[in-house]
């Protein structure tokens, strides 16, 4: 088929470093131990990432580290996804300016602020043609070789644990219809073999870590995806370490949703990698834009391995395609047509609870998955004779045990990093003798302790 409408992402530079903390870890164990999300009953989920969670998938956004001291900006990314990608913050130029001088502060923030509050992180990218400080381009193929096997192996070292996904490589072919590899001075210098190279360097750095080849205008079946599909088969039958694929999907009336958009992921799937959608953004407005978004996330919920949508920023005013109103928010922050229709797509509603009577709630601890230093928790919380509109519960672990990631609800800690207090996440709202439930994952240290459930109280 003829190429489609090639999409492009303007360099944005890094920002500011303001600071680095360490908070909360290995949000990614989730995938890399098989679990999925646990789902309410009661009432259909109010929020993107609590509807997806339900699915058994993500549901994130592209987060820039300068904007989360607007209070609107993070509340929004606090209550509507339950995923990240740093927009710039982890690109070569960002984290590695001038050879073997790493800075991590920017996206160290983006990832504190998500494991604090339950999210899982997308690594996004570790070998790209662009973004790219010029020393990188001015090596000689035996320093080119070893500094980008050094940059994969500090940067995946220093968030080892705390990634669900890293695209490894993206963005290596070129668009039209020869399917051939993008000059960079990778392929340059080191020819095709420079892909296979960065993932295994990838596995040895964080073996728990989803691999991922990302790239774009690859979303249908073209020149384009076929080599991308032909590389990835390759490499399954090789046993070179790939986990999943990236489509980005960013479309416009030039570049709509394609036809073949399922059928797409779905052959990828067949290989046996999961596939992502990591970028996506819709340009447009009203009932064409919303269908469009909708028919994406109903792709995604059809194909069994299609694990998570990542849209490419939280609102308007800041995308990188602001002028097309892409994303799902407003400028002003406010719900779009586009919205709904994802919400609803996804099995979530924007309804609550309500009814009389004094508001209660109980709550009951059950071990799921367990390995030689973890296991994952739920704890399922009931209403009582009434309708509830929100709950509370405290865990609290046995020192030196840490909770190290947790899912489908909203968790805070006290000082010493072992009692946990979760309140909902789009789960709040229950009718009289319903039930939902949130999972977290307990790193042992050495103690096979259970955790300890405070009473539950409701509103």
């Amino acid at each position: 088929m003829a190429p489609r409408t090639t999409i492009r992402k303007a360099p944005e530079r890094p920002h500011p470093r303001p600071r680095t903390a360490l908070i909360l870890g290995l949000a990614g164990l989730l995938a890399a131990t098989g679990v999925t999300a646990l789902t309410g009953t009661a009432q259909a989920a109010s929020t993107l990432g609590a509807a997806a969670a339900e699915k058994g998938r993500y549901f994130g956004t592209a987060v820039a580290a300068n904007h989360l001291g607007e209070s609107a900006y993070a509340n929004t990314l606090n209550t509507e996804f339950n995923s990240v990608t740093p927009e710039n913050e982890m690109k070569w130029d960002a984290v590695e300016p001038s050879r073997g001088s790493f800075s991590y502060g920017s996206a160290d923030q983006i990832v504190n602020h998500a494991q604090s509050r339950g999210m899982k992180v997308r690594g996004h990218t570790l070998v790209w043609h662009s973004q790219l400080p010029s020393w990188v381009g001015s090596l000689a193929t035996a320093d080119l070789r070893s500094a980008m096997n050094n940059h994969i192996t500090q940067v995946m070292t220093h968030w080892k644990g705390k990634i669900h996904s890293w695209d490894v490589v993206n963005e290596a072919f070129q668009d039209g219809s020869s399917g051939a590899r993008r000059s960079s001075p990778f392929q340059d210098k080191l020819g095709n073999g420079f892909i296979e190279e960065a993932f295994r360097t990838a596995r040895a750095a964080d073996p728990a870590a989803k691999l991922c080849y990302n790239d774009y205008n690859t979303d249908g079946v073209n020149a384009k995806s076929n080599a991308v599909y032909n590389m990835v088969r390759d490499f399954k039958a090789r046993g070179v370490p790939i986990d999943c694929v990236g489509f980005q999907s960013h479309f416009n009336s030039a570049s709509p949703v394609p036809s073949d958009y399922q059928a797409n992921l779905q052959r990828f799937a067949d290989l046996g990698v999961d596939v992502q959608i990591t970028e996506l953004d819709i340009e447009g407005s009203g009932t064409a834009q919303a269908n469009s978004y909708s028919n994406v996330v109903r792709a995604c919920l059809a194909v069994s391995r299609c694990t998570g949508i990542t849209v490419w920023g939280v609102t308007d005013k800041y995308s990188w395609r602001a002028s097309g109103t892409p994303l799902l928010f407003d400028g002003n922050y406010a719900k779009k047509p586009a919205y709904t229709a994802v919400l609803t797509a996804l099995g979530g509603s924007g309804g609550g609870g309500g009814g009389g009577g004094t508001a209660s709630c109980s709550v009951t601890y059950s071990k799921a998955e367990e390995w030689n230093d973890g296991f994952n928790g739920r704890v399922t919380v009931t209403a009582g004779s009434s309708a509830i509109t929100s709950w509370t519960t405290t865990v609290t672990v046995t020192s030196p045990q840490k909770i190290s990631a947790t899912w489908n609800g909203s968790p805070t800690w006290d000082s010493s990093g072992n009692v946990m207090t979760m309140r909902p996440n789009g789960n709040g709202s229950l009718a009289a003798g319903a039930s939902t439930s949130f999972g977290f994952t307990v790193m042992k240290n050495g103690n096979n302790s259970a955790p300890v459930l405070g009473s539950c109280t409701a509103s």
